[in-house]
């Protein structure tokens, strides 16, 4: 993980694109906190696949699931 504040990502974009496109991340500082991070495309995924892993477990009935939301509504 690398750490730059924002300005040196502005000042070296592709240096730090480049980071990310290894595989690398780059957390960006503004006024010493953290705002952003830079990742692969790859990297996100894979990190929105795996928060995602036993969110729906086991067999649903979408229509039985949509007719209880109505039920509270």
């Amino acid at each position: 993980m690398t750490t730059a504040t924002a300005t040196e990502v502005q000042n070296n974009f592709g240096r730090f694109l480049q980071s990310a496109m290894d595989g690398n991340e780059v957390v960006i500082l503004k006024n010493g906190k953290e705002v952003a991070r830079l990742v692969s495309h790859q990297s996100a995924v894979s990190y929105l696949t795996d928060s995602l892993v036993g969110v729906i477990s086991g067999d649903y009935d979408e229509k039985q699931i949509r007719a209880e939301r109505y039920e509270k509504q």
